[in-house]
C-alpha cells in the first residue's frame, strides 16, 4: 500500500500556487500619470461599482465612468478646449465630480477645482487668475458666478446632469486636441488661502498626484472591496487624493453623501453604509468626543467609577460603542487638516479606535508624514511618508525645534503665475519650506509646536505657540473654540463659547455683562493655572459667532489680526 507523505504534499500544493496572487504587494505597480491611472483601472475593475451616493443612486461602474470621461472629453475638444487648458469644478461632492476631473486631466488638459463654500469673489479671483475656458457647476453653487464670468466662458456645464448652460456657439471649431500626459506635466492647480489670505495657485503635476497614491497605499493597504465615505470637500488636496485618487488605485468604490455631512445625517449613513475607510479633520471626531461621549460618561454613575476603578473595562466599553456608531467596520479612519487635540488623541488609543494621522499641505499634494493604525504617537504626526525626505531646518540648540522641510516626488511644481512667492518656499536643493516648527523624538516622530508666522516673542525671547494654549483653553468646559493674538505685549484669547453659556439675546443688559465677565475671568484664572509663566493669558474676549474657517476646519487667523471680543464693550 502507497504511503501518504503529507508533507510532501502540502509543499507541491504551495510550489504549484502563484506567490502573487498569495502576497498581491508583490506586484505592486504605481501609475506615473492621471491618464495611467484611468486607463489600468477602467480595465482592470471594468465591472466593478465606481462610485454611489449612500443610497444606492447615481454613480457609475468603472467602465461606466471610462465611457463617460471620454464622451466628455470629446465634447470640450468640439469646443475647442485643448490639451493645457484650464477647467474649473464648482461642486459639492458627487459621483459626476470625478468626471469632470479625469475629463480634464486624463486628457493633458488642467483641472481647477474650487472648494464650494468659497465666496463670490474668490471664485472670480480664481476663475480669471487661471483662464479657465469651462467651468463644472452644481446647481445650488451656479449663483455664485457672475454674468460677467459665465459670458467669459466658452462652456458651463451643469455638473448633476451634464447639460450645457451656456456655450460659446463661435467656439464650436472641433479642434481642439488632447494628449496623453506626461508625468511631470501640470494636471491640477489648487487655489488655498490657508490662514493667511492672499490665496495661491499650487501647481500639481502628474508625478506629484501619484506620489501620494504610492504614500497612502504604502501607509494603509486599502482593497477593491473596501468601501469609502467621502465628506470632505473633493477640491481639496487631502480628500482629493485619499477619497479620490487612491481608491481608483485599488477598485473601491466611494459613497457621497447628498445633503451636508451633519452629524445626524452622517451617523445615519455611517449606520447604513457600514464604511471602512473614511478621512476626517480633528473638529469632526472632536464634536464626537465633547458632545456625545463625555456628557454620556458624566451622566452614567456607572461609567464614571469604572474610569476610575477599570480603565481597560471602561475604553473597552466605551470604545465599543464609538466604534460601532461609526458603522462597526471601520479599519482606517484617517484625521489631518490640523492638529488632533491630545486629550481626544489619548481617548482614541486607549479604545483601539482604527484612527490614522496624517500631516501634509496641499503644496505636497499633500502627504508629508503619516503615524497609521496601531502606531501612533499621541501628539505625533509621525514619521516620513514612502519615498518622502523630511528633516528639521535651522535646529534651536537649546529646545530641538526646528522648521519641517520636506523633499520628494510630492512637491509641487510651483505657485501659479507667482515665481518669487515660489522661490521663497522651494530652496536651491528643492527642499520644500513648510512654515511649521516641530521637534522629533527619538523615533524618529515629529511632534508639531506651531506655524512661524504666528509664534509670538515672549518677554524673554522665548518662543510662545499660540495653537498649544488653544489646546488649553479648548479642553475647558463650556468652551466651544479659541484663539490666541498679541496684543499690546499681551496674551488675548478670543474665546467662542457653548450656546448654552452665553444668552446672547440679552446683550446689552447689565445682568448679561455681570454673567460674561465672571464667565471670563473664572476661564483665565483655569487656564493660567495650567500653563506656564510665559504663556499667561492676561485677557479673555467672548465671540458671539464662530470663527471662520478654511476647508480642514481651520481658523482664518488673518482675519482676527485686530480683532475684539464682541461682549468686550456695552452696545
Amino acid at each position: 500500500m502507497r504511503k501518504h507523505k503529507h508533507p510532501y504534499r502540502i509543499r507541491n500544493v504551495f510550489s504549484r500556487l502563484n506567490p502573487l496572487r498569495i502576497f498581491p504587494w508583490h506586484r505592486d505597480h504605481y501609475p506615473q500619470t492621471l491618464r495611467e491611472l484611468f486607463e489600468t483601472s477602467t480595465e482592470r475593475f471594468a465591472k466593478r461599482k465606481f462610485n454611489r451616493f449612500v443610497d444606492g443612486t447615481g454613480g457609475y461602474s468603472y467602465s461606466g465612468f471610462r465611457y463617460r470621461c471620454d464622451r466628455e472629453s470629446q465634447r470640450l475638444s468640439r469646443f475647442g478646449v485643448s490639451a493645457g487648458e484650464k477647467v474649473a469644478i464648482l461642486s459639492q461632492n458627487m459621483p459626476n465630480w470625478t468626471v469632470a476631473f479625469f475629463s480634464a486631466t486624463a486628457f493633458g488638459r488642467v483641472a481647477i477645482p474650487i472648494l464650494p463654500d468659497s465666496s463670490e469673489h474668490e471664485i472670480t479671483n480664481i476663475l480669471t487668475h487661471s483662464e479657465s475656458k469651462v467651468v463644472y457647476v452644481s446647481k445650488r453653487l451656479l449663483g455664485k458666478l457672475s454674468p460677467e464670468i459665465i459670458d467669459r466662458m466658452v462652456l458651463v456645464i451643469d455638473i448633476e446632469t451634464l447639460e450645457i448652460i451656456k456655450k460659446d456657439e463661435n467656439a464650436f471649431q472641433c479642434d481642439g486636441w488632447v494628449k496623453n500626459p506626461s508625468a511631470d506635466e501640470l494636471a491640477a492647480i489648487i487655489y488655498t488661502s490657508g490662514t493667511t489670505g492672499n490665496a495661491k495657485g499650487v501647481m500639481l503635476s502628474h508625478r506629484n498626484l501619484c506620489q501620494n497614491i504610492m504614500e497612502a497605499h504604502k501607509a494603509e493597504r486599502c482593497f477593491k472591496k473596501d468601501r469609502f465615505l467621502s465628506i470632505l470637500p473633493m477640491a481639496h488636496a487631502y480628500e482629493m487624493a485619499l477619497g479620490c485618487l487612491y481608491p481608483i488605485y485599488v477598485g473601491a468604490c466611494v459613497y457621497y453623501l447628498e445633503k451636508a455631512p451633519t452629524p445626524s445625517i452622517l451617523m445615519a449613513a455611517m449606520k447604513k453604509l457600514k464604511p471602512t475607510v473614511m478621512c476626517s479633520v480633528p473638529l469632526i471626531i472632536e464634536k464626537v468626543y465633547r458632545k456625545s461621549v463625555l456628557p454620556t460618561v458624566e451622566k452614567s454613575r456607572t461609567l464614571s467609577w469604572m474610569r476610575k476603578h477599570l480603565p481597560w473595562l471602561f475604553y473597552r466599553l466605551v470604545g465599543g460603542r464609538l466604534y460601532k456608531s461609526f458603522g462597526g467596520k471601520l479599519h482606517f479612519f484617517g484625521i489631518g487638516g490640523s492638529k488632533l487635540d491630545p486629550v481626544v488623541e489619548d481617548f482614541l488609543k486607549r479604545c483601539h479606535f482604527p484612527y490614522a494621522i496624517g500631516y501634509g499641505l496641499t503644496e505636497c499634494a499633500p502627504l508629508v508624514c503619516n503615524a497609521m493604525v496601531g502606531r501612533t504617537v499621541v501628539g505625533s504626526i509621525g514619521i516620513p511618508s514612502f519615498k518622502v525626505e523630511v528633516k528639521l531646518h535651522n535646529v534651536d540648540p537649546a529646545t530641538g525645534e526646528g522648521e519641517i522641510i520636506c523633499r520628494g516626488d510630492n512637491v509641487m511644481l510651483g505657485y501659479y503665475k507667482d515665481p518669487e512667492r515660489t522661490a521663497q518656499v522651494i530652496d536651491d536643493d528643492g527642499w520644500f519650506h513648510t512654515n511649521d516648527v516641530a521637534v522629533e523624538d527619538k523615533y524618529g516622530n515629529f511632534h508639531i509646536k506651531g506655524r512661524l508666522n504666528n509664534t509670538i516673542l515672549g518677554p524673554s525671547g522665548e518662543n510662545i505657540y499660540p495653537e498649544e494654549i488653544e489646546q488649553v483653553i479648548n479642553n475647558e468646559e463650556g468652551v466651544s473654540e479659541s484663539l490666541v493674538m498679541e496684543r499690546d505685549g499681551k496674551l488675548v484669547a478670543l474665546v467662542k463659547f457653548e450656546d448654552n453659556v452665553l444668552d446672547w439675546n440679552l446683550a446689552g443688559e447689565d445682568k448679561f455683562y455681570e454673567t460674561l465677565e465672571a464667565r471670563q475671568k473664572a476661564l483665565m484664572q483655569s487656564i493660567n493655572k495650567l500653563l506656564g509663566k510665559n504663556s499667561q493669558v492676561s485677557e479673555v474676549d467672548a465671540m458671539k459667532e464662530p470663527f471662520e474657517k478654511s476647508a480642514t476646519q481651520k481658523i482664518r487667523r488673518f482675519l482676527y489680526k485686530n480683532a475684539r471680543g464682541d461682549g468686550s464693550k456695552k452696545k
